[in-house]
């Protein structure tokens, strides 16, 4: 079977030249294009050489629609705005599109699924094997313990150039500890604290947000009861592992049907 080829969105920041290492190192991909935005001074520049892995001769642009013609997927942290029009043109290409970009919006959401008609989509708020499994675990815990004895709590961490929160992994354990108390997410969380609260509403999902320093991602699930609580927590020390799992996922959507997965469809853990 042929190596895939990907292209990187975003080329130029770090989370692109993440992905353009993976892809370098992961057998069965390679680099099929580069895009940045217009006007951007990377332009032009071999994006091999711009990732630290050397010339590869693929030169970044800003024109995404030439580039998608000619490859079998697009990995994708950008932002919500370029998620979706990068849907579209993945949709018009019928190609893979590794979506691992955050705070999209219920409407950004149903354009991308309205794109995975035609493209084979897989979305995530985080593309890690530890975070998925965590997830996976939450559920479990959220099920088995009652919520009138279990207060659900989740505190994530992000450096400061984050610019959405809660984080997209913090919103995934959210949903995965809503759909183990079998209620939606919405309506039943609180993502802000302030002045004279009250007690605690009963069933609920809280979130903090903590942003600082150079921190890639800490994330810890609190089920907390009288007398005792459980910690469930990951710890991201490297962006490497985020660019793994998409790559990874791109290679497992290869020769899919058209459609909206996720990572648990990836790690085979639905």
């Amino acid at each position: 079977m042929s190596e895939m080829g990907l292209v990187v969105v975003g080329a130029a920041g770090r989370m692109g030249q993440a992905l353009i290492r993976a892809i370098h190192s992961i057998e069965g991909a390679r680099l099929a294009g580069a895009i940045e935005r217009p006007g951007s001074p990377f332009l032009g520049k071999d994006a091999g050489e711009l990732a630290g892995v050397g010339a590869i001769g693929v030169a970044i642009s800003d024109d995404p629609l030439p580039v998608f013609a000619k490859a079998d997927g697009v990995l994708d942290f950008t932002v919500p705005a370029a998620s979706v029009e990068f849907a579209g043109y993945a949709a018009q290409a019928r190609i893979v599109h590794v979506i691992g970009t955050t705070g999209c919006t219920e409407a950004d959401d149903a354009k991308i699924a309205a794109a995975a008609r035609h493209a084979t989509i897989v979305k995530s708020g985080n593309m890690s094997l530890g975070v998925n499994l965590l997830a996976v675990l939450v559920e479990q815990a959220a099920r088995a313990l009652d919520a009138a004895d279990f207060d659900v709590e989740i505190l994530e961490m992000h450096h400061k150039h984050k610019v959405d929160a809660p984080s997209g992994t913090a919103l995934l354990l959210g949903e995965a500890a809503a759909t183990g108390r079998g209620i939606p997410l919405a309506g039943n969380e609180v993502r802000v604290r302030d002045g004279h609260t009250g007690a605690r509403p009963a069933g609920t999902i809280g979130f903090a947000t903590l942003r600082g320093g150079s921190v890639v991602g800490d994330h810890s699930v609190m089920l907390a009861g009288t007398g005792e609580t459980i910690t469930l927590s990951h710890h991201a020390g490297d962006r490497a592992i985020f660019a793994r799992g998409a790559v990874k996922a791109a290679l497992w959507a290869h020769g899919k049907k058209p459609g909206l997965y996720s990572m648990r469809d990836v790690l085979g853990l639905s």
